[in-house]
């Protein structure tokens, strides 16, 4: 488990790949939205697209603003309440 961003609005946690574990084959990342206390976690090829988007988000070097702004599509998504984080 590694903590690979946090702002005041988001933060995500990479938890590596596991090939015993199916839901981790391809490793998985919890996304949380601190305003609205919910979360959600990806894993598999939703995962993999995920690790994809990122890679491509950070080579151009983006503002705090525009990674929160990208991961803010994935709110639709979060469904789960955070209670203890």
């Amino acid at each position: 488990m590694n903590l690979i961003y946090n702002s005041e609005q988001y933060s995500v946690v990479e938890f590596g790949a596991e090939r015993e574990l199916e839901v981790l084959r391809f490793g998985g990342y919890e996304i949380v939205d601190k305003g609205g206390k919910r979360e959600t976690f990806i894993a598999g090829e939703l995962a993999r697209t995920f690790r994809r988007d990122v890679t491509e988000l950070i080579a151009g070097e983006p503002t705090m603003a525009e990674i929160d702004e990208f991961l803010g599509s994935y709110d639709a998504i979060m469904s789960q309440p955070v209670l203890l984080h």
